[in-house]
């Protein structure tokens, strides 16, 4: 026989002096509080068909009550359950905002690097013919550094594009001189004279520039995304303590051991159940709106001078530029490396000069923009950078809005409009206490849930340091400034790959410092990068003879 019945088993006039005066002995029925018990999918074995006294209730009010032992502990786990898929679900819109934008940033700027690599194997096949695919190992390892950067590989980007010119001089100046011989010595020695000739104009300095800066904001940003995802997918899974999952049965439930199934909670006194709750949540709140800032400013970073999608989708042309440049000034530049390196040995008898073969096409075909992939991943880094930017804005704020944005529930509370006929904690009144304000150290006085505000979460702050981190990163990466993500030992070191910023580029709204970049020659004509007269250029007698003394260096 279950424990209640001996308890409802009474003398009659012992329940009648139970009763105020005038009470109607229906209104002491459990049927209501039965079926809403039964509704949970909870056993009906526990609850009794009309009330009984309720000293044994360690949570609910003491008083005549619908609840057993069992039941009170089953529906203390209720509520706990309940709670914990409330923030997950009030929590949904920001974690799902930072996971599909990550997996479509990435997406993105995978499929950009990808496409930017074949659109140039292309054009300089169909440019260049033997003579590229011989020396394609330059511009392959080129792309290869690119991609292992963008993907967190420890690239100094300045050195490797400093690399990859060098070795792309020593490759065009034994085409330019085939009656010599060059050692790996002499070469070396003609790799340093890179910055001083400029033998490919003005190009590599441009491109390092757009190129550092532009990945250094991709990679950040992206980085960025991925704290986001992980910050709101670990925030977002409660673990009530004590205190909280007391208040939680109290508000949640209680209403059922008194009989009143359906009354709900009033609002002011859910938005302190659950600010007592959510006092670490909301305490992330402040580094997380500054997370978002900086993530904002990164964005507008993408949708302007750091545009990646810019500087990679020109890159073929850009190079093509750089090797222009050196064909015409093949004499002088010559003539200077002599003068520093030494008059270089002539090599063992050529063969009979051959005409060009027939494959090899020294007129250059300009791309028609047409041709080539007019976005990646089906989409433009404009429209997603101004998708991310809208939902971004909508993401502030967001974990001190957690107890609004639950209370605002009509499943929940009994809304701002029903403040007399709702759930106080102790009966269907008006809830009186003042709302406490958001965060632990404000919960000292909180009347609904006992909260020790000398223990903050630790996983919370490790949340909030992760943000920290991040978000110096990013203020660095506005700045053009590359940062070691693996390196977060030092978290305002602005020190890493190198800086993608000049002076009359960047903006001081932090602190940084530039790198200095080479001084450009005032006689320099500035090169002219449009297809049409890159193709006219092309055309000229000397790239022929390129092409023959490539021939022989590939054979």
């Amino acid at each position: 026989m279950p424990s209640w019945i001996g308890a409802v088993i009474l003398p009659l006039s012992g329940l009648l002096l139970s009763l105020p005066a005038g009470a109607d002995v229906k209104a002491r029925s459990c049927g209501e509080v039965r079926q809403a018990y039964g509704a949970k999918g909870f056993s009906l074995a526990d609850i009794p068909y009309q009330e009984i006294a309720g000293e044994h209730l360690r949570i609910c009010p003491q008083e005549y009550t619908c609840c057993t032992t069992e039941m009170e502990d089953k529906l203390s786990q209720q509520s706990k359950l309940e709670f914990e898929n409330l923030v997950e679900e009030t929590s949904h819109f920001v974690r799902t905002t930072f996971v599909s934008r990550h997996k479509k940033f990435d997406e993105f700027f995978r499929e950009l690097l990808e496409n930017a690599e074949k659109s140039l194997n292309d054009m300089f096949v169909r440019t260049y013919g033997m003579l590229y695919m011989q020396n394609s190992e330059v511009f392959q390892d080129l792309f290869t550094e690119l991609k292992r950067y963008y993907t967190g590989g420890n690239v100094n980007l300045e050195e490797m594009l400093n690399d990859f010119w060098a070795r792309l001089l020593e490759r065009m100046f034994q085409l330019i001189n085939p009656q010599y011989h060059f050692s790996e010595d002499y070469l070396e020695c003609v790799s340093k004279y890179t910055d001083q000739l400029k033998p490919f104009g003005d190009v590599p300095r441009k491109l390092k520039i757009q190129v550092t800066r532009a990945f250094i904001a991709a990679r950040t940003f992206v980085q960025g995304l991925t704290v986001g995802r992980e910050v709101a997918n670990r925030v977002s899974k409660v673990s009530p303590t004590p205190g909280c999952i007391r208040a939680l049965m109290k508000m949640l439930y209680c209403p059922y051991c008194r009989g009143l199934p359906t009354v709900r909670p009033c609002n002011n006194y859910c938005l302190n159940v659950m600010k007592g709750c959510l006092a670490n949540q909301a305490d992330l709140d402040t580094e997380w709106n500054l997370f978002i800032d900086a993530m904002l400013l990164v964005a507008e970073r993408l949708e302007g001078p750091f545009n990646i999608e810019s500087v990679m989708d020109p890159i073929d042309v850009k190079i093509s530029e750089a090797i222009m440049n050196m064909q015409e000034n093949s004499m002088q530049v010559s003539a200077k490396v002599f003068q520093g390196c030494g008059q270089p040995k002539p090599a063992p008898a050529l063969r009979s000069a051959r005409s060009a073969p027939e494959n090899f096409n020294t007129r250059f075909r300009p791309y028609n923009p047409e041709e080539r992939p007019t976005t990646a991943a089906g989409t433009s880094l404009d429209r997603l950078v101004t998708d991310i930017k809208e939902k971004l804005k909508l993401s502030k704020k967001v974990w001190s809005a957690l107890p609004y944005t639950i209370c605002k529930d009509e499943s929940v509370t009994a809304g701002t409009s029903n403040e007399e006929e709702c759930w106080n904690g102790h009966s269907k009144a008006r809830y009186l206490p003042e709302i406490m304000n958001d965060g632990l150290t404000n919960q000292i006085n909180n009347p609904e849930v006992d909260v020790d505000i000398t223990r903050p979460d630790t996983l919370i702050r490790q949340q909030i340091m992760a943000l920290r981190v991040t978000t110096n990163k990013l203020k660095n990466a506005y700045n053009g400034n590359d940062v070691n993500f693996q390196d977060t030992s030092d978290e305002s070191s602005g020190s890493g790959s190198g800086s993608g910023c000049m002076d009359d580029v960047c903006p001081t709204e932090f602190e940084f410092v530039t790198t200095e970049a080479p001084a450009v020659d005032p006689d320099r004509r500035e090169v002219d990068s449009s297809a049409a007269q890159l193709g006219h250029s092309l055309l000229s007698g000397s790239l022929v003879c390129i092409a023959l003394a490539w021939q022989r260096l590939c054979r």
